[in-house]
C-alpha cells in the first residue's frame, strides 16, 4: 500500500503542481488568527512528548475520539500521554474522510519526517520517535515557527493581558513578529454576576481607571488599546453568537444598571445586555477605527451544549457546535452605523454556519472602502468549515460575488504548534482549483497571471492588510 501523503498531494494536474510550486508553496506564512500561548512562545522550551503538543487542548481530536467511543479519561483525564496517543492512533485509521486524516499525517511529515499511517501498529514507534525529536534543539516553540516560515502570528489576547510575554518575544526573536490581538469578549458578559465583577475590577486595576460607570469602563479600554496599540496589535477579534442590535433601553438605563450590577444587583442585567453589547462593542470599534486596526468577528457558534461536560471539564472541550442565528440584518445595521459616521475600519467576517456563505460574501461588497483592497473580507473557513469542501465553498462563493484576488488568505486558528500544515492544505488546495478553471478554459492558460493571484492570497494581500 503506497503512501498518500506525497509531493502532489491535492494536486491533480501537472498546471496545479506548477502553480504550487512556483507561486505558493515557499511563501511566509502570515497567522493572523490563532491562539497559541504567548507564554510557550517566550519561554521556548521543549515540549515533554508529541502529546502534550499534539493532543492537549485539540478538541477536533477530542470530538472524534468520543465519536469512536473512547473513554473521557484516554481524552482529557488522568491517563499517561503515551496512552492518550495510543488512544488516538487507534482512532486515527478510522477517520478517513474527515480533515483530521490528512491534517494528522500532514503534521507528523513536518515537521517530525514520519511518513507513514499512524495506527496501533506504528504507534509506539512514533511516540519514541516523536518525542525524542522533541527533545532536540530545533523543535522548540520557536524553532517551529521558523521551521514552517512563519513571518507574522496573531495571537488572541484579553485586554487585561500585561502582554510581557509579548515583550519578552520582541527582545528574544526579531525573525518572527508575534503580535497581541485585542478579545474583549468578558466585559460583554454583563449578566455573568460575580464573575464579571470580578472581569471588572481586574480592568480597572490594570488600566488604573476607577471604573462606576459606561463612561470610566470606555476610559478603561480606551487606554487598554492604547497600550495594545503601543505592543504592536494591528487587530480585534470578537466572538459573538451574532452582531447585537441597540435593543428598547436608552444610554442612561443602561448606565443605571451597569451601575448597579457593578454594586451586586443582577436583577436587569440580562435585560440591558444586548443594549449594553452593542453600545461598548460600537465604541470599542471607534477605537479601532482610529488605531487603523482591522477588527474580526467570528459569528455564530452555538457553544456549551453538553452542560453536564461544561460542569466536569469546562469550556473549550469540544461541545460547541453551529449555530443557525439570523445574521444579515444586525450585522448590516451594524456596519452602516459605523459606516455613517465615518469610523468603520478594516473588517474580517467569519460565518461558522455554511448556509450564510452568501449572505457574508454579499456583505462585504456594501462597505468596502477608497484605497483598501478588500477593506471589508469574508473571512477564511472557519472552525468547522476549514475542510477541503468548506473551504471550497468559502472560496467559490467569494469569488463569485467579491474578488478573490484581494483574499487575505488562511488562518489555523489554532492552539497547537504542529497546525501550520493548514496553510500548506489551503495552498494546495487553492492552486487546484485555479488549475482545474484554467484546464476547463475558465481561466487564461497564463501561469504567470494567476500565480500572481494565487500569491497574493497566499501572503501579499495579508502582509499589507496587517502592515501597522
Amino acid at each position: 500500500m503506497s503512501y498518500f501523503l506525497n509531493d502532489n498531494f491535492l494536486l491533480q494536474s501537472d498546471i496545479a503542481v506548477v502553480l504550487y510550486n512556483d507561486y505558493a508553496k515557499d511563501l511566509p506564512i502570515i497567522d493572523y488568527h490563532n491562539h497559541l500561548s504567548p507564554q510557550q512562545i517566550a519561554e521556548n522550551k521543549n515540549f515533554e512528548n508529541i502529546t502534550k503538543v499534539w493532543l492537549k487542548g485539540d478538541h477536533y481530536k477530542w470530538r472524534a475520539m468520543r465519536a469512536y467511543g473512547i473513554d473521557e479519561n484516554f481524552i482529557t483525564g488522568n491517563a499517561s500521554d503515551e496512552d492518550k496517543f495510543r488512544k488516538w492512533a487507534e482512532v486515527v485509521p478510522n477517520t478517513l474522510r474527515n480533515p483530521l486524516f490528512h491534517w494528522t499525517h500532514m503534521e507528523l511529515k513536518n515537521p517530525f519526517g514520519v511518513n507513514e499511517y499512524l495506527n496501533t501498529a506504528s504507534a509506539d514507534r512514533i511516540y519514541k520517535e516523536t518525542t525524542e525529536k522533541l527533545q532536540q534543539e530545533n523543535f522548540r516553540p520557536q524553532s517551529l515557527l521558523n521551521n514552517y516560515n512563519v513571518e507574522m502570528l496573531g495571537t488572541t489576547d484579553d485586554p487585561t493581558d500585561d502582554l510581557s510575554f509579548h515583550q519578552s518575544i520582541r527582545q528574544q526573536n526579531k525573525e518572527i513578529d508575534v503580535k497581541p490581538s485585542f478579545r474583549p469578549d468578558k466585559i460583554f458578559a454583563i449578566s455573568k454576576g460575580d464573575s464579571f465583577r470580578d472581569y471588572v475590577r481586574k480592568l480597572s486595576e490594570m488600566s488604573k481607571v476607577e471604573i462606576s460607570d459606561l463612561d470610566t469602563l470606555l476610559e478603561a479600554l480606551q487606554k487598554r488599546v492604547n497600550f495594545f496599540d503601543e505592543m504592536g496589535c494591528v487587530a480585534s477579534d470578537h466572538g459573538l453568537l451574532y452582531i447585537p442590535q441597540p435593543g428598547k433601553h436608552s444610554l442612561k438605563e443602561i448606565n443605571h444598571v451597569f451601575f448597579t450590577v457593578l454594586l451586586g444587583d443582577d436583577e436587569e442585567a440580562k435585560d440591558v445586555e444586548e443594549g449594553y453589547t452593542y453600545y461598548i462593542l460600537t465604541e470599542l470599534c471607534k477605537m479601532y477605527y482610529e488605531k487603523g486596526w482591522a477588527q474580526q468577528f467570528h459569528l455564530g457558534a452555538l457553544r456549551n451544549n453538553n452542560t453536564i461536560k461544561l460542569k466536569e471539564i469546562g469550556t473549550d472541550t469540544g461541545y460547541d457546535s453551529i449555530g443557525d442565528y439570523p445574521q444579515a440584518q444586525a450585522l448590516s445595521a451594524f456596519l452602516n452605523n459605523l459606516e455613517n459616521q465615518q469610523k468603520l475600519t478594516k473588517t474580517i467576517l467569519y460565518n461558522l454556519n455554511p448556509a450564510d456563505n452568501a449572505v457574508f460574501g454579499s456583505m462585504t461588497g456594501n462597505f468596502q472602502g477608497e484605497g483598501i483592497k478588500g477593506k471589508i473580507q469574508f473571512g477564511s473557513a472557519w472552525w468547522f468549515l476549514d475542510q477541503l469542501d468548506g473551504m471550497k465553498q468559502q472560496i467559490n462563493t467569494l469569488s463569485n460575488l467579491g474578488l478573490i484576488s484581494t483574499f487575505i488568505g488562511m488562518l489555523t486558528d489554532s492552539r497547537s504548534f504542529l497546525s501550520f500544515p493548514r496553510h500548506e492544505y489551503f495552498r494546495r488546495l487553492l492552486c487546484n482549483l485555479f488549475a482545474e478553471d484554467i484546464r476547463k478554459g475558465l481561466l487564461p492558460n497564463d501561469l504567470k497571471w494567476v500565480g500572481r493571484i494565487i500569491s497574493d492570497i497566499c501572503y501579499h494581500n495579508a502582509k499589507s492588510y496587517f502592515k501597522n
